[in-house]
């Protein structure tokens, strides 16, 4: 065999050798596959920012075109009765002690947690729908369920919604068992329902967005009944 051949052979040897170890070792040691968040995690986000691999099953709602406040188009449909609260440690800015004080109102119902910035940037919305329809009837109940520990303290919370312009009733769920009872997959803040007159949830939005339907929503059924 010739010289020249038998460097040939050595150099395509030697590169053989550099891509198998190219293979296996890479940049450092292999890393993992992203993991996706388990299901019964409780997440402060937006559907769209959850971790790789995570789903969220998708929701119902009622899609009407607002044309301006007035709703259109038809009935929201009904997703499931509503369920209650389960072991609140008390409620603030109210005189309610169950949700049962609302049984044929139409309310609002968010879960959310003071220290959420997507929580935060909820608040200019539902305080515009509860000014423009909190005289006809409408009443707004925001659910506090505390993501870490500084979060449930009660001083805290108050000074929270004094800065957040937050003037409609609070329940302190301090151990997230109603947060949990209600979102029994999944589990996010903000995460906002409309309740009917019958005690029924017609409207279900997790995260930002959605505010065309949430006053459609209750404009519809505020003029139509349940």
């Amino acid at each position: 065999m010739s010289s020249s051949r038998v460097l040939a052979l050595a150099a395509l040897a030697i590169f053989a050798v550099a891509v198998v170890a190219a293979t296996f070792v890479g940049d450092g040691d292999p890393q993992p596959a992203p993991i996706a968040a388990p299901d019964n995690a409780d997440l402060a986000t937006e559907p769209t920012a959850v971790e790789a691999g995570a789903s969220v099953e998708p929701i119902e709602q009622a899609v009407l075109p607002v044309e301006n406040g007035a709703p259109l188009g038809a009935a929201p449909p009904v997703l499931r009765q509503r369920p209650g609260l389960v072991e609140v440690d008390g409620w603030l800015q109210s005189d309610y002690t169950s949700l049962d004080d609302l049984d044929g109102q139409v309310f609002i119902v968010e879960f959310w947690t003071f220290g959420c910035f997507n929580c935060r940037n909820v608040k200019p919305h539902l305080r515009a729908i509860y000014d423009q329809y909190q005289p006809g009837g409408l009443e707004i109940v925001g659910i506090h369920s505390p993501e870490f520990d500084f979060e449930k303290e009660v001083a805290s919370i108050e000074n929270a919604a004094l800065e957040q312009n937050v003037n409609w009733p609070i329940v302190l769920d301090t151990n997230k068992r109603t947060f949990r009872t209600w979102q029994q997959d999944r589990r996010f803040w903000p995460r906002t329902y409309i309740v009917d007159q019958n005690g029924d949830i017609r409207y279900d939005h997790i995260g930002e967005g959605g505010y065309d339907e949430l006053e459609a929503t209750v404009a519809w059924l505020l003029e139509n009944g349940a």
